[in-house]
């Protein structure tokens, strides 16, 4: 019987333990705002190119 209180004892510390879901939070901010600045390098990357292009054009030789 001792045995299996100190399972439940066990099990009611791991559902009250908030640390991994605090990693797992950070870690799906740090996804968002990777996903973001893929959007914009990509969304922005053919309007530079064409931008440096059109500087070099500018130049003679």
């Amino acid at each position: 019987m001792q045995k299996h209180r100190s399972l439940a004892l066990t099990f009611r510390r791991f559902l009250k333990d908030e640390r991994g879901a605090t990693a797992i939070e950070y870690a799906m901010i740090a996804a968002g705002i990777a996903v973001a600045v893929v959007a914009t390098v990509t969304a922005l990357g053919s309007s530079v190119t064409a931008m440096f292009t059109t500087v070099k054009s500018a130049y003679p030789g």
